[in-house]
């Protein structure tokens, strides 16, 4: 799927056009899966764009890289005023993504990764609406397991972690699904292969634990900081995959997909087939703070212009 790329990238420090943007194919994040990225939204409510929690990505940008002694060579306050400066330089004045990313440059074919490895940071931009249906998607467990701190750690968001969502995916897809459920390597519902998981039960909100393998996510931690101000219970526990079929509600929440509500788990309706009471009132409470319409959360906004 072609992307509407915006015409300017950040490419290492300097405004240029896309077709300048280019890279060696000696560049070890494309043999070996080394690259670090983020996805970040900004939404236009008609006066203005407002980048949403950009403090909290860029700290994860960074700390990802950590896991594994990739060097993000630019300050924590030059990413932010590149990423604010990429949706000036290219005009953005409707709701988009943001995708900044470093990788590991021309380092040959070495596994020995140090800091002194030479790194390469991007960030492009594109108008971006909604990734699922906000009606409700169907989902299914997938025979797939999502890896664990035993093998890689699943707090770092690198592009290599990425072809295990790759795979949960096709097998979601052949199977009719709109997404995969992955469990966790004892069983446990972990998560989907790009957002987080929530249940509900007798009107209370639960989700794994990191502990499953779990996503730190920044929309998971907003939902759970919203729900906490909406006087909604929220509990973060081990969620067998029985417990799937018995909620009252389940949705997702990620950048992209923002809350997204599942319908169907593995065949079965839930919620009546409808996106349930609770999902729509945080579904209302979020799209009203992401559009700068709940100052008590403005907080979580950076204004471009």
């Amino acid at each position: 799927m072609g992307l509407p790329l915006s015409k300017y990238v950040w490419f290492d420090g300097k405004f240029v056009t896309l077709d300048k943007a280019k890279v060696p194919i000696t560049t070890h994040a494309i043999h070996y899966g080394t690259s670090v990225f983020e996805g970040v939204r900004a939404y236009w409510n008609g006066k203005n764009l407002f980048i949403f929690r950009l403090d909290e990505h860029i700290k994860r940008f960074r700390r990802s890289g950590q896991f594994y002694n990739i060097s993000l060579n630019f300050s924590d306050e030059i990413i932010n005023n590149a990423i604010i400066g990429i949706c000036k330089k290219n005009k953005i004045k409707k709701s988009c993504y943001i995708r900044p990313f470093y990788f590991i440059g021309d380092y040959g074919i070495n596994l020995h990764l140090t800091e002194k490895a030479p790194t390469n940071v991007a960030i492009f931009i594109f108008p971006f609406g909604d990734l699922f249906n906000k009606n409700g998607i169907t989902a299914g467990v997938v025979s797939w397991r999502k890896f664990s701190d035993m093998s890689t750690p699943p707090q770092a968001k690198m592009g290599g972690n990425y072809l295990n969502s790759i795979i949960a995916t096709q097998e979601a897809k052949r199977n009719g699904f709109d997404e995969a459920i992955l469990l966790d390597h004892s069983g446990n519902v972990s998560e989907a292969p790009g957002e987080n998981i929530f249940i509900v039960r007798e009107d209370k909100l639960i989700t794994p634990p990191l502990s499953s393998s779990a996503l730190n996510g920044i929309t998971r931690d907003a939902i759970i900081k919203i729900a906490c101000d909406l006087d909604i219970d929220v509990i973060e526990t081990e969620i067998a995959r029985s417990e799937l079929m018995i909620s009252d509600e389940i949705f997702l929440t990620g950048t992209a997909a923002e809350i997204t509500p599942i319908i169907s788990m593995d065949g079965k309706k839930i919620a009546n087939g409808k996106p349930g009471e609770i999902t729509m009132k945080l579904m209302k409470k979020y799209t009203e703070i992401v559009m700068n319409k709940n100052q008590d959360y403005s907080h979580w906004l950076t204004e471009v212009y």
